[in-house]
């Protein structure tokens, strides 16, 4: 069975959208999928599926369930992989380093038209559907990934390093 890594986007951040990992858990369950896990309270959930599924699929079940309209980003345990192995940034001190799921490839040409100067010395690259980030000041006081998510149009959840590569140990290694 294939293993997914569901990222939910927004959840549990700064009181809204609360959703609690153990009826997230129990949600993505009583779906039909199994081996389910969460990790941490931003809202990742790890499973496996009988046969190939949707974000919208959950998103659907989120919204009638949890009664919350969110954004899912879906990953195999094989992108999640590659993710990981792409990252343009592994030189760099990784708890500055963050990745960006993206729910759709955004269009070569609005890639092209990102001016990445104006936020020096933070950095980022796009790779298919991942955005990596690389912020030496952190992420609380950067305006980069706001003027990313309002230029690429499309919608993105971001995760730390350490997070990912938790979420792909979970997912199988």
């Amino acid at each position: 069975m294939p293993t997914y890594v569901g990222l939910l986007r927004g959840v549990n951040v700064g009181g809204k959208n609360k959703v609690s990992m153990s009826a997230l858990r129990a949600l993505v369950e009583s779906l039909g999928h199994h081996d389910v896990t969460t990790y941490i309270q931003s809202g990742n959930v790890v499973f496996t599926a009988a046969k190939a599924i949707t974000p919208q699929t959950l998103e659907q079940a989120i919204a009638r369930k949890l009664g919350l309209d969110i954004t899912l980003v879906l990953r195999t345990h094989a992108e999640l992989k590659q993710a990981v192995k792409a990252n343009p940034f592994s030189t760099a001190d990784l708890s500055k380093v963050h990745v960006g799921f993206m729910a759709a490839k955004p269009k070569p040409a609005v890639v092209a038209a990102l001016d990445a100067e104006q936020f020096s010395p933070e950095s980022f690259a796009v790779k298919g559907r991942e955005l990596y980030l690389y912020l030496p000041n952190g992420m609380g006081r950067t305006k980069l990934p706001a003027y990313l998510d309002r230029r690429l149009k499309t919608p993105t959840t971001v995760r730390t390093w350490n997070t990912v590569l938790r979420l792909l140990e979970l997912a199988g290694g």
